[in-house]
């Protein structure tokens, strides 16, 4: 696929607004607003990792991560995760004033090429891990709206880096592995192959829900029904995360997913049939979020992803206009119906990053991801097939790709996750 990056090529007027000094053009050469990148003392403890994003603006992904990382738990100075950010490239300077002022501010250097922001500026890997954010900035849309960040470009670069200075360290990769699922496979097949502890995924699986589940590992779950909105693309991914981390609950999970279709306005509610779902399992997963409507057959623009995993569990998550948040509905056997909503609280600074980078210190302190990569492999790939099916008319796409097959893990959610815990080392 044609790399798209955009060249961060800028004229003297830019770089003067956005206070960086005089841009140099071409490889070869580094642009003053990328201070040096030199190695450094690490402050015991507080493990050094660089940062590979496409913009640090407020409130970006770069921001709701990394700030924390440079501020605190709640970016108020407060206690913080047990890691230093040593260094970052920013793909897009203009528009990350924000980020380029708070990192100045913090003495960390901003890097002109990625590489260099792993060694800064040595002959080594000189982190103990690596955050490539490709979420926010302005990168082109393809025909079935996927945005195309650079995410695979951004792991080539890590990834190549590892390979010169024969060193791997553990990368966490923010959201979707790639929009486009040949991309995500590549840079999954890369992790395996070069053995690098992988991280990816959304922050809403280990969010605060509105309602306490008890679905233990090896649940027998009858049937879901999952809830989400906003766009396809950004938000549908986020959906599919989080009825994934509750379905691969169920008995014998996880083996992957044999087909997938879309289907849009009538089409939803003539392919929910009572065959393959209960009307009252898509009024109780409408009923626990936020909504516009009294009913779900009333939402203007529905969309359905319809699914069916290996072992015949039928998978339905429904987008909706009228919803403003993500929920799940679902049926144990024997059991009434249980429902939740996905919380994404504002305050303090977007909390549910705040446990989705506890996470990500626990794998760069223990080399190891706390929970499988295969998961987002799996709900990427499940978004990618469902958007071509969707350009293709609602037609059903066979999916032997997605025969992935994992081990879930009783990983916890907000807030039974200990900021304030001790990493443990390696």
């Amino acid at each position: 696929m044609k790399d798209d990056r955009r060249a961060t090529t800028f004229s003297r007027r830019t770089a003067l607004r956005l206070g960086l000094g005089t841009v140099m053009t071409g490889v070869a050469s580094s642009p003053n607003w990328a201070q040096p990148c030199t190695t450094r003392t690490t402050q015991s403890g507080r493990k050094p990792v660089a940062a590979v994003v496409t913009i640090y603006r407020p409130n970006s992904h770069a921001d709701v991560i990394l700030t924390k990382i440079l501020q605190g738990w709640k970016h108020d100075g407060g206690p913080g995760p047990e890691l230093r950010l040593a260094s970052i490239y920013i793909d897009q300077p203009e528009g990350s004033e924000f980020g380029i002022e708070l990192c100045k501010a913090h003495g960390v250097p901003i890097c002109a090429t990625i590489e260099e922001a792993l060694t800064r500026g040595g002959g080594s890997i000189a982190v103990d891990g690596v955050l490539s954010i490709g979420e926010h900035g302005d990168y082109p849309v393809n025909s079935i709206g996927q945005q195309l960040y650079p995410r695979k470009r951004f792991f080539q670069e890590i990834t190549a880096a590892f390979e010169k200075f024969g060193r791997v360290v553990p990368v966490f990769n923010d959201k979707h592995i790639s929009t486009v699922w040949e991309e995500a496979k590549w840079m999954y097949d890369r992790s395996v192959e070069m053995k690098i502890p992988f991280m990816s995924g959304s922050s809403l699986p280990v969010t605060y829900r509105s309602v306490e589940l008890d679905v233990p590992l090896g649940s027998e779950i009858e049937s879901a029904v999952g809830i989400g909105y906003s766009g396809l693309d950004i938000y549908g991914f986020h959906a599919l995360e989080c009825y994934q981390s509750i379905v691969e609950r169920r008995q014998g999970a996880e083996s992957g997913v044999d087909w997938v279709r879309c289907l849009e306005g009538d089409n939803v509610w003539k392919g929910l049939d009572s065959e393959w779902v209960a009307e009252d399992l898509i009024d109780a997963a409408y009923q626990v979020i936020p909504k516009s409507k009294s009913r779900a057959a009333d939402d203007p623009n529905p969309v359905l992803f319809q699914f069916q995993y290996c072992d015949g569990f039928r998978g339905t998550l429904l987008m909706l206009s009228s919803a403003s948040l993500t929920g799940i509905a679902l049926r144990l056997h024997g059991r009434q119906v249980m429902t939740t909503g996905f919380e994404e609280r504002p305050e303090p600074r977007y909390p549910h990053f705040a446990y989705l980078l506890k996470g990500i210190e626990s794998m760069v302190h223990t080399g190891k991801s706390p929970y499988p990569v295969e998961r987002t492999l799996l709900t990427g790939g499940l978004l990618d097939r469902a958007l071509h099916s969707r350009a293709e008319g609602g037609r059903r796409l066979t999916t032997p790709e997605l025969h992935i097959q994992y081990q879930p893990v009783d990983y916890p959610h907000a807030p039974h996750i200990d900021l304030e815990a001790q990493a443990i080392a390696r």
